[in-house]
């Protein structure tokens, strides 16, 4: 072979080989960049598949039996006989008349398909054809509409009211839809869906939407009559015939020529209803009358609604409607006797303590929460004074949130700190101005500047000294406190800021506490220390008996039997010799606690007999001054509790294994020094004022006694 072949031989063979080479380049870089997207793809769908088991599907069961909207509900008492009373018929405000399927003409079914979802008779609740669609145009044109839901996803967002624009809700949507076309056929669906549609004018359903836009019963509607309302659902002010006569005959023929165009109706017959002339004539007045709730009745109601919505996983106007239209039987704590006690003073502006000076004119103003200690159960609670003439306003035993001074010491400081041993009623503690904290340069004064030397733990809570507070707060560390305030006392309405001297050791709260957090953080002296969150009812049942919500007691062991038993000892101090004799009662023993805000702006009274707890605050909705001659929270305590108390029988609270004495505060006396814990420091607050209770005439039978704190 010629030198010129060879040399062309060996560069073709190069060239082969380097072409080779890069063609096996490329394909290796196509086999990683192939195996990377199929591991990708996997490891997506095992992070899909997990969050769908566990974030969709514990949400996908929905029965539609749990969604009735055809029958009122009540709630129910129990008598003294011990049967069930109904206490009230509970009914919602929309106009809504259920229809039975064979009610309703095909018509009307028929323009809902064409126009809503054409492929709903062949689906299994869900169109992936639109579905895909739908996210494509989400994706691609970067639109937060997701579209695309069949009949079955539109009753499921109309019964739950899920109709936030989330991949999630969508999802959720979607899988719910999948599950509920397993359990209901078509007519079950179509029958639930024109039921519960909002048609404007304030009509949900077909039926009521008949009545209101031509004034006669489904049944009776024509083919052009059927396809105008089926328009309104899209846009319901928009296509209102009330609205616009026009916009409503532009989707009415739509929709017609849609019913034409697949097969539901012939030519002949949509031109026939295009060209009718439609007499749109408003029905019979709605009228929506209803009697105002009490305010126990109020409680009721929204502690149900809040119970659906953890319960059920649905929102709040989907809850709003099981209550109302579920044919539910709620079962309430409520004591008749006990209620209209309390109601016999709460509205009777005259029984109420008077004001000696009120420039800002306001109504005295007050709520109280009664509870049994050992179930839990509110027997009784009034949000208002006076007449009460709306529904839903401003409830003050459970919405209102305003602090609550030396009221709220023994649950912050004193209960604590002898749960954890750091105090005993006769611990000794030097009570004298600016002394030194370890965990703040802040230090409280006295209510008159009044100081009594060296004074036992129970001395110091009979006569609420802000300085004994302070330093057992500094003992305690504001850390624990608010810790067992929000563990173990069921708090919730404290916020991070609380968390600090003043807050705690004062009461003087950021934005304050409930009426009901305060019955129920003092029920657990009660009860042997046993906290037990306040109920209204005890269940809820379905019209067939079922049990819906099962509300049994809530308990958190927060004390030792004996520290409750200590506390009880201490309190009844308070009310025997200290702050709270006004609130003694000539028949049972009480135990409680006053308090005091700054400027004598909020006045509370909390404390429990051997049978019942109960809390007391008053003030004025726009807080001002109170001039009153005494606590009247104090005196309403007292009248009410005077009366629920009529014919009880006599009983002590449990004897309280009191400790021995321990040294002061000055002296180590718990930790050895070394071992000692250094509170946890916080910066320094403003000097707040806590004017917790100056006693004035008739507060305290005992001269001595200086009152409840301020500084």
């Amino acid at each position: 072979m010629s030198k010129k072949k060879k040399t062309a031989s060996r560069t073709a063979g190069t060239a082969v080989r380097t072409v080779g080479s890069t063609i096996g380049g490329v394909f290796k870089v196509l086999g990683t960049i192939l195996l990377i997207f199929i591991l990708s793809a996997l490891l997506f769908g095992c992070i899909f598949a997990y969050y769908v088991k566990s974030t969709i599907t514990p949400n996908i069961n929905i029965s539609l039996d749990d969604f009735s909207v055809k029958q009122s509900s009540s709630i129910l008492y129990e008598a003294s006989d011990g049967n069930w009373q109904q206490l009230i018929e509970l009914s919602g405000s929309e106009k809504r008349i259920w229809v039975d399927y064979n009610d309703i003409p095909q018509y009307m079914e028929q323009a809902v398909i064409s126009i809503e979802d054409k492929r709903f008779y062949t689906h299994k609740g869900v169109d992936w054809y639109r579905s895909v669609g739908a996210f494509f145009n989400m994706f691609l044109g970067m639109r937060n509409d997701f579209g695309g839901s069949t009949i079955t996803q539109q009753l499921i967002k109309n019964l739950t009211k899920q109709d936030d624009v989330t991949v999630q809700r969508k999802l959720l949507e979607i899988f719910q839809a999948l599950e509920l076309e397993k359990k209901y056929d078509k007519q079950d669906i179509m029958q639930w869906y024109l039921n519960v549609v909002y048609y404007g004018e304030g009509s949900y359903g077909v039926q009521a939407a008949a009545q209101t836009y031509f004034g006669k019963d489904i049944q009776n509607l024509d083919l052009a009559e059927c396809a105008a309302i089926a328009g309104i659902t899209n846009l319901p002010t928009y296509y209102d015939p009330f609205y616009s006569l026009a916009n409503n005959k532009e989707r009415q023929e739509i929709i017609l020529h849609e019913m034409y165009k697949q097969g539901y109706i012939t030519k002949e017959e949509c031109d026939a209803a295009i060209a009718e002339e439609l007499q749109f004539v408003r029905g019979e007045e709605y009228t929506y009358t209803q009697e105002t709730y009490t305010y126990y009745e109020e409680t009721v109601i929204a502690d149900v609604i809040h119970d659906l919505m953890e319960e059920k996983g649905i929102n709040e106007i989907a809850a709003k409607q099981l209550v109302y239209n579920g044919g539910y039987q709620i079962y309430c704590c409520m004591k008749p006797d006990i209620q209209q006690k309390v109601d016999a003073i709460y509205q009777n502006l005259d029984a109420l303590p008077h004001s000696y000076s009120n420039p800002t004119g306001q109504q005295l103003q007050s709520g109280i929460v009664i509870m049994d200690p050992h179930t839990g159960e509110v027997v009784a609670l009034e949000g208002g004074t006076g007449s009460k003439t709306i529904n839903f306003g401003l409830n003050r035993a459970v919405d209102t949130k305003r602090p609550a001074g030396s009221s709220f010491k023994p649950v912050a400081i004193y209960g604590p700190a002898t749960e954890y041993g750091i105090i005993t009623p006769s611990t000794l503690v030097l009570d004298e101005p600016d002394q030194t904290l370890k965990g703040t340069s802040w230090f409280p004064a006295n209510s008159g500047n009044a100081y009594y030397g060296v004074v036992t733990i129970a001395e110091a809570l009979k006569r609420s000294l802000n300085t004994v507070s302070a330093q057992i707060l500094d003992k305690l560390t504001p850390r624990a406190s608010y810790d067992f305030l929000t563990q173990k006392l069921g708090f919730t309405s404290l916020i991070q800021a609380d968390c600090d001297y003043a807050p705690l050791s004062l009461g003087q709260l950021t934005n304050g506490v409930t009426v009901r957090e305060m019955a129920q953080a003092f029920s657990a002296f009660d009860n042997e220390g046993v906290f037990t969150y306040a109920r209204t009812y005890t269940k809820v049942t379905d019209s067939n008996g079922n049990i819906v919500l099962d509300n049994a007691p809530d308990t958190i062991q927060a004390f030792s039997a004996n520290t409750a038993h200590i506390m009880s000892y201490m309190l009844k101090g308070a009310v025997d010799g200290g702050t709270g004799t006004e609130a003694r009662l000539s028949n049972v023993p009480v135990a409680g606690k006053t308090g005091t805000t700054t400027d004598s702006r909020d006045r509370w009274f909390v404390g429990y007999t051997p049978y019942y707890c109960a809390a007391v605050w008053t003030g004025y909705d726009t807080p001002a001054v109170m001039n009153f001659s005494g606590n009247p929270a104090s005196q309403i305590w007292r009248s009410v509790m005077a009366s629920v108390s009529e014919g009880q029988e006599y009983q002590e609270f449990p004897q309280a294994d009191l400790g021995s004495a321990l040294n002061t505060f000055n002296v180590s006396y718990y930790y050895d020094d070394e071992d000692e814990p250094e509170p946890t420091a916080t910066a320094a607050p403003a000097p707040v004022e806590d004017t917790d209770e100056e006693i004035v005439d008739g507060g305290s039978e005992d001269p001595s006694i200086a009152g409840d704190e301020a500084a």
